[in-house]
């Protein structure tokens, strides 16, 4: 597989010093896999529930005990997982505008969101924006990688905020993302001087990571993607909106129409993966925080500034890795793809890709297309030149498309 013999060596070293570390993995694996299995038995999932609707979807049971899984999965009221959520981004953007009406004010807490949601604020024009419906924005940026305490106590004292939107992965940034014990300390802080602002935490890459949900520590709704951790790498699409109950029902009246929300939405078959990509998920996610910490200090046994490293308490599936020119970026990203099951002799390169500022290398031989639970590698052409690493079905598959990869950097 033209796997470099020193690769090959420092595979061997990282695999031994990983061995700790990977133990608490799967003692992870196995909590939620008893968590994933008591929510299948507890709401007496069966073939039936695998069964098809189409037109309206009225009726669809299947359905129906999917957002009941992922509620109780989640430590939820109520969710919405539908096929019809196009992304994790578009969830965003249902959620949001579910949420604020004219004159209220979104408030993020972790400074600029990711960037598919600029022109869905308003930071970047766009006539179908929140901005176009005169709903403000304003942003506190982190604090050495810690919330803006100070910041985030003046503006509530001062400003009526109706929305605080929380995104834990760290998007193209090089921050640390946000764990749950930051999490639980700043929701217990905004409630202590506004019980009724809405926390809605953008959750995606997050799931199945830490042993509590945001929903458990106090958040009012959560949104994430089926294509990420909680679709195992079997959900060929959408996404979910999970929390307070009359939250998720503005939601799903945002999603479909007034008057009908949940009740309709046809499944066209999916039901089945859905629930298996739930039950896979937490080995999944295992394998891909494995397939992280791998690359995490093989990257660094090479010379490369990572973040996190091995060690570090991790509350996500992200690897960054700062390569700091474009040109071992693009490379690693290329030997990404070459290491994966589908389009392997494609060669991927930077382009103008819509939803983003700068041009953007995305490297993803998935079943999936844009699939982030699967092995994929992508970031932005531009300073530091950081590469975002996610995902690995199976560990063994994400170790040697790593491993391609890295052979790749060799000069």
């Amino acid at each position: 597989m033209k796997i470099s013999e020193k690769i090959i060596n420092l595979s061997k070293e990282c695999e031994q010093e990983l061995k700790d570390e990977f133990h608490k993995i799967d003692r992870l694996c196995t909590y939620h896999s008893a968590k994933v299995l008591n929510a299948f038995q507890k709401n007496k999932v069966s073939e039936a529930h695998f069964n098809s609707t189409t037109g309206y979807g009225y009726g669809d049971i299947g359905r129906e005990v999917i957002e009941r899984l992922f509620s109780d999965v989640l430590g939820a009221e109520d969710s919405l997982v539908r096929s019809q959520f196009i992304s994790g981004s578009h969830a965003l953007n249902v959620a949001l505008f579910a949420l604020l009406r004219p004159n209220d004010t979104l408030l993020s807490i972790t400074g600029k969101p990711y960037d598919t949601l600029e022109e869905v604020i308003g930071i970047k024009d766009n006539p179908s924006s929140l901005k176009s419906y005169n709903i403000g924005y304003e942003q506190i940026d982190l604090a050495h990688d810690d919330f803006d305490y100070e910041k985030i106590k003046e503006i509530l004292l001062t400003k009526k905020i109706k929305l605080i939107e929380i995104q834990r992965s760290k998007g193209y940034s090089t921050r640390k993302s946000i764990g749950i014990a930051k999490l639980e300390k700043v929701i217990s802080f905004i409630k202590s001087l506004d019980p009724d602002v809405i926390i809605m935490i953008d959750n995606c890459y997050c799931e199945f990571v830490e042993q509590k949900s945001p929903l458990e520590v106090g958040a009012d709704i959560i949104v994430g993607s089926l294509i990420k951790n909680l679709g195992g790498g079997i959900a060929p699409n959408g996404a979910y909106i999970a929390g307070k109950k009359e939250l998720v029902h503005l939601a799903a009246e945002r999603l479909t129409l007034p008057g009908e929300g949940k009740e309709v939405g046809p499944t066209l078959g999916i039901n089945k993966s859905i629930l298996q990509g739930l039950f896979f998920a937490p080995s999944v996610v295992a394998s891909s925080l494995k397939t992280a910490l791998f690359a995490s200090l093989l990257l660094e046994k090479m010379g490369y500034k990572v973040e996190p490293r091995y060690n570090d308490e991790r509350c996500d599936i992200v690897q960054n890795i700062e390569f700091g020119n474009p040109d071992d970026l693009i490379a690693f990203c290329k030997g990404i793809q070459e290491g994966s099951p589908i389009d392997s002799f494609a060669t991927p390169e930077p382009w103008d890709m819509p939803g983003y500022e700068d041009k953007v290398i995305m490297a993803a031989g998935a079943f999936t297309m844009g699939s982030s639970i699967e092995l994929s590698c992508d970031g932005p052409i531009r300073k530091p030149y950081v590469a975002y690493l996610q995902g690995g079905l199976t560990y063994d598959y994400g170790r040697l498309g790593v491993m391609i990869a890295a052979s790749r950097l060799e000069k």
